[in-house]
């Protein structure tokens, strides 16, 4: 981990940046104690394909079919709940 001062920081920001992008965290410091560093942005996880997509409502479909029966529908039995009836 490198370190610099705020003021080395102010000249040399794009530098610190692009080292900060490596993977290197970067200390910025003031008066010889750390203040902030500078880290890259944790990466996003990549958005699924069509494939991944197309498996993944399969599953779903699967359990939903695994589910047992409520008996009723759902709005029914929120209305019960609602209006006190047993």
């Amino acid at each position: 981990m490198s370190s610099y001062s705020v003021a080395e920081a102010k000249t040399h920001l794009s530098r610190l940046i692009d080292e900060a992008l490596t993977g290197a965290p970067v200390t910025i410091t003031r008066h010889g104690k750390p203040v902030v560093e500078l880290k890259a942005p944790s990466m996003a996880p990549a958005r699924p394909d069509r494939a991944d997509i197309a498996r993944i409502l399969d599953e779903i479909a699967v359990r939903r079919k695994l589910r047992p029966s409520l008996g009723e529908p759902a709005v029914d039995i929120i209305r019960r709940m609602r209006d006190g009836e047993r």
